[in-house]
């Protein structure tokens, strides 16, 4: 990747994962192509903490129906990032 920006497209924020934060971990939506070395570096340069674990997994995409028409969501990549005792993103905390 050539801008570390690229590499988190958005943090994924659901009711599993705000009660992951209380263990020091945040979940982001990463490039199907970024591997954990690039999110690690990423993470650690924007928001500035120490990173101890990368997990990344694939979500594949729903088919989903309009009708008699058939479509299908994009897959996508899930990275949960676990951050040092001590550390906190402060960008997750208003949500």
């Amino acid at each position: 990747m050539a801008n570390l920006r690229d590499v988190l497209i958005k943090p994924y924020i659901t009711e599993k994962t705000t009660s992951m934060m209380a263990d020091n971990k945040y979940t982001f939506i990463v490039p199907l192509t970024a591997n954990k070395v690039e999110i690690r570096q990423a993470v650690e340069q924007i928001f500035k903490v120490k990173v101890l674990d990368v997990n990344t997994l694939r979500v594949m995409g729903k088919t989903k129906r309009m009708g008699k028409h058939i479509g299908k969501r994009p897959d996508f990549k899930k990275a949960v990032v676990k951050l040092a005792p001590g550390e906190r993103i402060e960008f997750f905390e208003g949500v």
